[in-house]
């Protein structure tokens, strides 16, 4: 049994087991972080998901991950990315009105980063994007990140089952064109980022980290 999430956030179905983090010095802004599928084991205690927010607490900002719909004591049933994205937009309301005014990072794995994604490149409370094990072989729509004009951060793995990595690149080149983007690969490296996992959280951190010194330069 995974442990309980410290709080329940209120949801167009109902309400959103999720969990806050604070950072260990002053907060610098606030983050979400999106799980991957839930009909394939994800949830908001996923690995990778713990590693993302743990790079975002690192840089200095609160982090909420959540369970959505349908996933551990989430109200709710399922429903592919329309409720994926209605849980997103319910999650972002929460920060937004218990931290008015402070600036969002969305981050999300595979399933969690296309939801999270789509409501993100258009939600003015979001300044800035990450999006890990992008699985763009999966989800064949990831064109409409080209919109996107906020900071975003690729991270992937070059054996990646879900996302074919010269796949990834074409749509980073793409994005890349009117935006600040930055991609970071791991070599022999696949979906889960097991021997990586580490690597990832620095990487989090370290991006973050650069994005909120601009900010502030």
């Amino acid at each position: 049994m995974y442990p309980k999430g410290n709080l329940f956030i209120p949801a167009s179905h109902g309400q959103l087991e999720a969990i806050l983090k604070e950072p260990a010095g002053p907060a610098k802004g606030i983050a979400l972080v999106c799980h991957p599928h839930p009909l394939g084991g994800g949830t908001m205690h996923n690995k990778v998901v713990f590693r993302i927010a743990a790079g975002l607490a690192d840089a200095g900002l609160i982090t909420l991950r959540f369970n959505f719909r349908g996933v551990g004591a989430s109200t709710g049933v399922h429903d592919e990315i329309e409720g994926g994205t209605q849980d997103v937009r319910d999650a972002l309301n929460y920060l937004a009105s218990e931290y008015p005014g402070q600036p969002i990072t969305l981050a999300g794995f595979s399933f969690g980063s296309r939801v999270g994604l789509e409501v993100g490149i258009s939600d003015d409370r979001v300044v800035r994007l990450i999006s890990v094990g992008s699985p763009v072989d999966k989800y064949g729509d990831y064109e409409f990140l080209t919109a996107v004009r906020k900071p975003i951060l690729f991270v992937h793995g070059d054996s990646d089952e879900f996302g074919a990595i010269e796949n990834l690149r074409k749509l980073y080149d793409e994005v890349a064109k009117n935006t600040d983007a930055e991609l970071v690969v791991f070599e022999q490296c696949g979906h889960f980022f097991d021997e990586h996992l580490n690597e990832l959280r620095e990487a989090v951190k370290d991006w973050t980290e650069r994005q909120i010194n601009l900010k502030y330069s």
